[in-house]
């Protein structure tokens, strides 16, 4: 980094890492400034389930993404991608597995602005309606593929962890102490 160029107007060297404790003291010292960035906050793990949802169809309110922004204290912006994505793949799965599906009415997977009576969803066997099939047999333009819940969602945070553990947050703490500024 130091004698490659005598011009370093307009450049900036970014760098990051999940670990700036195990940086040597002259990599740092090329480092003007060392900012740390906290995991996020309650309101930004909020937005963030917002965002990673998208406009995939779901049928979460307000206050069950509040409740997910809560749950998830120490996870990071890449750990709620996780559990987000996992979480979408919930009515795949529940569509792979099914071994019942009955009729209802939607829009038309060919023109949204169309509906039509016979889509098929999975559904439970003793379902009123339920029509014995594997999601092989559904004909493509007729599988009408479940929203995302709540439930989908919290199945995933049982599986998901956060990445970033308690010892890690006291090394973060003590390399910014000591090296570092807030951000």
């Amino acid at each position: 980094m130091q004698g490659v160029g005598t011009d370093t107007e307009g450049i900036l060297v970014l760098g990051a890492t999940n670990t700036p404790w195990i940086l040597d003291s002259a990599i740092r010292r090329r480092f003007e400034k060392r900012i740390y960035i906290p995991l996020p906050d309650e309101h930004a793990r909020l937005v963030m389930f917002k965002i990673h949802l998208g406009n995939t169809a779901h049928c979460l309110t307000e206050d069950n993404i509040r409740t997910l922004a809560g749950k998830t204290d120490g996870y990071s912006g890449a750990d709620i991608s996780i559990v987000v994505r996992d979480a979408l793949m919930q009515p795949v799965r529940k569509v792979q597995s099914a071994t019942h599906f009955k009729r209802i009415s939607g829009p038309s997977p060919a023109d949204k602005e169309q509906t039509v009576d016979d889509l098929l969803v999975p559904c439970s066997p003793g379902e009123a309606g339920a029509i014995e099939m594997t999601w092989m047999e559904v004909p493509g333009d007729k599988l009408s593929v479940p929203p995302v819940t709540m439930s989908d969602i919290l199945k995933s945070l049982t599986s998901t962890k956060p990445t970033v553990n308690e010892e890690d947050m006291k090394k973060l703490d003590k390399f910014t102490e000591d090296f570092g500024q807030e951000g």
